[in-house]
């Protein structure tokens, strides 16, 4: 059973769907990129920042999209500002993903072999804690009795995020590195553990909307 009702429009909720799956496969796009980077494959790496940067492009364009259709046509007003700002909240996670990619294009940081694999699982639940999210606001469309299982999911990751993130760190700054190289390391790690805390900013704001909703 659905939260709300888009019969009045298939074409919008293609629209709605078609920007979850942006968000989706970008995060994935985005553990690639990622993956790359600790490998060393950086022409890999390079364009995958041009794949991720033409999906943000589209869910900016599939948002605007939206927010058009919906004022235009009047369409499911008593909710509206709740879906506009579910998207645009759904829209930071991918942005952040782009602008984490652009860093470490721009700056290089030299990670050491024994920190990759820890670098590569902060990612890894990071983009599991923004496909949780994407299937909570896909089910506050779809099926609102599996919202609360699904925003369970991002709050378990987003911890996950926060105990590799730590361990990480912790273990940068035990290591024999230079003070600079150390705090060089931190600011990465913090980069990708943000998609997770964007994840839960969602999560957040799509519980509220739920509870608004009387469910």
């Amino acid at each position: 059973m659905s939260i709300i009702h888009l019969k009045q429009s298939k074409a919008l909720e293609r629209q709605i769907d078609d920007f979850l799956d942006t968000v989706s496969r970008a995060s994935l796009v985005f553990r690639n990129g990622i993956r790359e980077y600790l490998d060393g494959e950086i022409a890999a790496f390079e364009a995958t920042i041009g794949e991720i940067s033409r999906m943000e492009n589209r869910a900016d364009d599939l948002r605007h999209d939206i927010e058009t259709q919906l004022y235009t046509h009047s369409l499911i007003p008593e909710i509206r500002g709740d879906v506009l700002g579910l998207l645009e909240n759904m829209d930071t996670v991918i942005n952040a993903e782009k602008k984490t990619l652009l860093q470490f294009s721009v700056e290089m940081p030299q990670v050491p072999g024994e920190f990759a694999k820890d670098y590569l699982a902060l990612a890894d639940v990071s983009v599991a804690a923004a496909e949780a999210v994407v299937t909570a606001v896909r089910a506050f469309f779809h099926d609102f009795n599996m919202v609360k299982n699904s925003l369970h999911k991002v709050y378990f990751h987003e911890k996950e995020a926060d105990k590799i993130s730590d361990r990480l760190k912790r273990r940068i700054f035990s290591s024999g590195l230079d003070l600079s190289r150390k705090i060089h390391l931190r600011y990465f790690a913090l980069h990708v553990e943000t998609i997770s805390d964007h994840a839960e900013d969602v999560a957040d704001r799509l519980g509220i909307s739920t509870i608004k909703r009387g469910f």
